[in-house]
């Protein structure tokens, strides 16, 4: 997008991008603040999330999509959705390294 108050301002029409045939749609910019390098979000209707609030696996692919744009290999990140969360991006070869803080918010075990 073409800047940050445009990402933050997306109102998704949910019911019509559940029918969008892929498992989520990234919405990116560069970002106003200069603490970080860009910022994003990240629909998921078809697959049950509307919105996550901070999606690693997007951040896999807007690693590489930003170390090209702009030329470096050390990233921060904002996700701007309403919980939000900064990350961490590492563009190492063909890895992306995330980093950042996490909160548990369940816990399980499986049995065999």
């Amino acid at each position: 997008m073409a800047d940050e108050q445009t990402v933050k301002d997306l109102k998704p029409d949910f019911t019509r991008l559940r029918q969008v045939v892929t498992r989520g749609i990234t919405v990116t910019s560069r970002s106003h603040d200069a603490r970080f390098d860009f910022v994003s979000r990240f629909f998921a209707p078809a697959v049950g999330v509307a919105e996550d609030p901070v999606c690693g696996s997007s951040h896999c692919c807007l690693g590489p999509f930003w170390q090209q744009r702009l030329g470096k290999s050390e990233l921060l990140a904002h996700q701007i959705s309403q919980r939000g969360g900064i990350l961490r991006v590492t563009c190492a070869g063909d890895r992306v390294k995330l980093a950042g803080q996490a909160v548990l918010v369940t816990r399980g075990e499986l049995l065999a």
